[in-house]
């Protein structure tokens, strides 16, 4: 039982050890006095039993209880008979050699354990990541780009079914084609682009871009109503060899006669000039190029309109659509040179759309070249042996000519045979020998 007096001094106790379950009260403690004579335990007041005196017990400082100290954290010395109390010694937990001394890192010597101070950033070691990090990147999204716009192309014409071919001069020759299929596009696509519904295709247009070596491109452009003769072929599909009747015809039927292997090796036979690729995109794929550039900027001096092609266009500076673009570049009825004056405003369109697709804001921008990549190799029909590189070069070398880096012609003319439009073959092959040793043509065209 306790001898602690409950709240009414009526004797009773409720502490601890009463066995009441009446909760304990508030109470006070007597003072216990230290004393009695030495080697006797005491008593104090009260009956209580004196205290032993532990002179070495301390406050966790330490620090014996009852000694007034300014310091409170000045660490204790160890007992000489090895009693351990277990309180705190002073040690400060945390500091970063664990002694609790505030020696060795981060220590200042006065108890605390202080961090270090972080070494300065080493700047030039961190450009030269981030550097390297860029490369490596820049790498990466060119080498998939690559392979991606590689795996696009439509390398379906094999140029080495063509027979008989002639020497090979300086420069690369490209054989570029616009032809009227409409492969891909819907009902409402052709209603839009006014290009009917005609079965098969046709070429609409044709040049010759001629890449110097050393500088000076041309760009030929061949009519489609040019009088050629047939030669002799194999047959793309069926292999089988068809001789030299000298039947003349349209340029364009060589094209509906055995496809761009034959026409290849009809402008070859009449020209003398070795085609090295071959280069060819429809209807739809041309409208879709101009629309994923944003248009391309034309300067009409003259304003014109053509209900079979849809063209409906006034004199100045306008950016065309893709469908304004290929009204431009089909229209021949509404044009006082016909056939000549289309091949001139097509040249002029295929300049500027080059010029425009080999811009920084092009070429720079994801947001535009993907798509204008994307549109253009969906529909873009080459040979078998041309590569990215080579379409790279050919659109350079169309945005020169624009630039002045070259010239742009028709084929030399000297008449014409009923519809036929009739080559002048001695500045043809005047022309051709130019081109050949990478010289400046000088001949004039029709």
């Amino acid at each position: 039982m306790s001898d602690w007096p409950d709240e009414q001094g009526n004797g009773r106790g409720y502490g601890r050890g009463s066995g009441s379950a009446q909760p304990e009260g508030a109470r006070a403690m007597r003072h216990v006095q230290r004393g009695g004579q030495p080697g006797q335990p005491g008593r104090a007041r009260g009956g209580v039993p004196q205290q032993p005196d532990y002179p070495d017990y301390n406050d966790g400082h330490g620090q014996p209880y009852g000694d007034a100290r300014d310091d409170m954290f000045e660490p204790r010395s160890p007992r000489q008979d090895g009693y351990d109390s277990g309180y705190n010694t002073g040690q400060v937990y945390g500091a970063p050699n664990g002694n609790g001394q505030g020696q060795g890192n981060g220590g200042d010597g006065d108890g605390y354990g202080t961090r270090a101070p972080r070494p300065a950033p080493n700047w030039r070691r961190r450009l030269k990541i981030g550097s390297i990090t860029l490369v490596v990147v820049l790498l990466a999204v060119s080498v998939g780009t690559y392979f991606w716009a590689d795996s696009k192309l439509k390398r379906e014409v094999d140029l080495s079914k063509v027979i008989e071919r002639p020497e090979g001069g300086a420069g690369t020759n490209y054989l570029i084609v616009g032809s009227d299929s409409r492969e891909g596009m819907t009902a409402e696509d052709k209603k839009n682009l006014h290009t009917g519904s005609a079965a098969g295709k046709r070429t609409d247009s044709m040049m010759i871009l001629h890449v110097a070596d050393d500088g000076g491109n041309t760009m030929i452009s061949l009519p489609r109503d040019s009088n050629v003769t047939i030669p002799s072929f194999k047959g793309a599909e069926s292999g089988k060899l068809y001789p030299n009747t000298g039947r003349q015809t349209k340029l364009n039927a060589a094209y509906a006669e055995d496809g761009p292997e034959l026409l290849v090796r009809t402008v070859e036979f009449n020209t003398g000039l070795k085609i090295d690729h071959y280069a060819e995109i429809g209807f739809g794929g041309f409208a879709k190029i101009v629309d994923a550039v944003g248009g391309v900027e034309m300067n009409i001096p003259k304003g014109f309109k053509d209900e079979k092609s849809g063209a409906d266009f006034e004199a100045g500076k306008q950016t065309l659509d893709g469908k304004q673009a290929l009204a431009f570049v089909r229209t021949r009825y509404a044009l006082p040179g016909s056939d000549l004056d289309r091949t001139k405003n097509q040249q002029k369109f295929l300049a500027a759309l080059a010029s425009q697709v080999a811009t920084p804001g092009t070429v720079l921008n994801p947001f535009k070249l993907y798509p204008t990549m994307g549109a253009g190799l969906d529909t873009l029909v080459v040979d078998k042996d041309m590569g990215l590189f080579d379409v790279a070069s050919m659109f350079w070398a169309m945005k020169g000519v624009t630039g002045g880096d070259g010239k742009s012609m028709n084929m030399p003319l000297a008449g014409t045979v009923g519809s036929n439009l009739l080559w002048d073959k001695a500045k043809v092959k005047q022309m051709v020998s130019q081109l050949n040793n990478d010289e400046k043509v000088t001949v004039s065209g029709g």
